[in-house]
């Protein structure tokens, strides 16, 4: 295991990143994505760029990848009603995605996985489908299958439907990778609202008044801590993907 990160941000140097690469081909850069927006009144507006970043430095830890910093402003306008949320556009970022991975390949890293943290970033699918179209080798991580696998693993009792928004999975990874983030509240916060079918049209504050949507009350460090022990096992897959598979999905895409 390697010791990649200094908090949330890679501590790498440039020589680290140079032995690292070497005889490495191809190399795979991590890439967090996260947002900045409102989490309730006991987790922070960074929250889902946090969340990112601890999944990100769990697989860094495991796999021999390149970890990047975050991309910590996103597509967060459906949480526009409170105070501190912060977006960008979906072209934006969609560009941002797309600049950076142009970038790595011109340094010869050829694979880049977008780590995704928060799910307002829609545009990262698109992001994701468009370069493989191009035959670039691009990936976006964790899959629902990966969340649900990761779930049954730690014990999370609330449903992917139900722990929409600062529920039990966000809180229990926060406890166990920022717990000196996590203030005083949750465990009283639950509030619950399945059916959100027009959450694109009305925002959030039409379905919670605190900016809560799942059962934080459950979360537990013990369960963070398996989340992202589960996601960093599911990740081989993708590492296998775009790097042992990458040449000849390549050629059938020809």
């Amino acid at each position: 295991m390697r010791s990649v990160a200094y908090g949330p941000l890679p501590a790498d140097t440039t020589e680290d990143v140079r032995a690292l690469g070497a005889g490495a081909a191809p190399r795979v850069a991590v890439l967090p994505v996260g947002s900045f927006e409102q989490h309730g009144p006991y987790l922070p507006l960074a929250t889902d760029t946090l969340v990112a970043c601890a999944v990100a430095g769990e697989i860094a830890g495991a796999y021999p990848v390149h970890l990047l910093p975050p991309v910590t402003i996103a597509c967060s306008h459906e949480h526009a009603a409170w105070p501190g949320t912060v977006s960008i556009s979906s072209v934006t970022l969609h560009a941002v995605v797309r600049d950076i991975a142009a970038s790595l390949r011109r340094s010869g890293v050829e694979a880049l996985v977008v780590v995704n943290g928060h799910g307002g970033n829609y545009v990262l699918g698109n992001v994701v489908q468009e370069a493989s179209a191009r035959g670039e080798r691009m990936a976006l991580f964790p899959a629902p299958e990966d969340w649900e696998t990761a779930c049954g693993r730690a014990g999370v009792v609330t449903s992917l439907l139900t722990d929409m928004h600062a529920g039990e999975i966000e809180t229990s990874i926060l406890l166990h990778a920022h717990p000196d983030v996590v203030r005083p509240g949750y465990e009283s916060a639950d509030f619950v609202a399945d059916d959100r079918r027009h959450l694109l049209t009305t925002g959030m504050s039409a379905y919670t008044d605190s900016g809560v949507i799942g059962r934080p009350s459950l979360g537990s460090a013990d369960k963070g801590k398996d989340i992202l022990a589960s996601l960093a096992d599911s990740f081989g897959a993708y590492f296998s993907l775009l790097t042992e598979g990458a040449e000849s999905a390549g050629g059938e895409r020809g």
